[in-house]
């Protein structure tokens, strides 16, 4: 479980807040989004559930215990994270050696690290490439190595920044079905960052952030039913969901099934 309580961050060069009197609680195998225009704090907010920001005011806690200076390399140790473009993240000359280079760094042996690298790499769908190089691959590809790459270490969380959003429409369908797949059968906690509105029906809890405060929270339905407060944080409701909100005014069904449907 992780609890953020009235937690505020400024960056030196900034006059505002990047975070302002931020509290959240993410319990653990939750699936939570987070979603906002540029510069609505999201990044921030990763930045600070990885471990990296440090000089905040008030308090982060892992499971019960207060993160601090000294202990958050080994509160973040079972934190993984997949960044917007994925080239940003390789560093093997092929897919096999890319995924195993994390269990290189923990120093697994060579016979078990071949046997996670196999195993995640088959997970993801992409065994057949790991002796192609990443960067021959398509987009989705690419992600999908990537998401092979933080789960070789068997993360509690998984946080997921802008992941799709150089993809085209098939590519990110593909990367979200895959991270519902690994969802279910890990129970992996998932922090899914986007912009997109249409990228979070699969959530148990969505937030929604502008300048750098959360501005709604809620399930599903309850961000998709409150469009007038999206608006006013630079977030539009896609097509998709402005047609389900006519329909389920008629009773037929919720924002999220039809959502699922499209």
């Amino acid at each position: 479980m992780i609890v953020l309580n009235d937690v505020t961050y400024k960056y030196d060069d900034r006059r505002r807040a990047a975070l302002d009197n931020v509290s959240l609680r993410i319990e653990r195998g939750d699936w939570i989004s987070v979603v906002g225009a540029n510069g609505s704090g999201k990044s921030t907010l990763v930045k600070l559930l990885m471990g990296i920001l440090e000089s905040y005011e008030g308090d982060v806690s892992i499971d019960g215990t207060k993160v601090t200076e000294e202990n958050t390399r080994a509160l973040h140790k079972n934190f993984s994270i997949v960044l917007q473009n994925p080239d940003n993240q390789f560093v093997g000359a092929t897919v096999e050696d890319d995924v195993a280079f994390s269990l290189e760094n923990l120093e697994i042996p060579r016979a078990e690290m071949l046997e996670i690298v196999d195993a995640v790499l088959k997970e993801v769908d992409m065994f057949e490439y790991k002796k192609h190089e990443p960067s021959r691959l398509s987009g989705g590809q690419k992600q999908r190595v990537a998401i092979a790459g933080a789960l070789a270490t068997d993360p509690d969380v998984l946080i997921l920044d802008e992941a799709t959003s150089m993809l085209d429409p098939q590519g990110r369908r593909d990367v979200l079905k895959l991270l519902q797949s690994v969802h279910r059968k890990r129970k992996t906690t998932i922090i899914y960052v986007t912009h997109d509105l249409t990228e979070v029906f699969r959530s148990d809890t969505v937030i929604v952030m502008n300048q750098g405060q959360v501005r709604l929270k809620g399930s599903v339905d309850t961000i998709y039913s409150n469009p007038h407060i999206l608006e006013e944080n630079n977030l539009v409701l896609p097509f998709e969901i402005k047609i389900s909100t006519a329909l389920l005014n008629q009773s037929i069904m919720s924002h999220a099934k039809l959502v699922r449907k499209l």
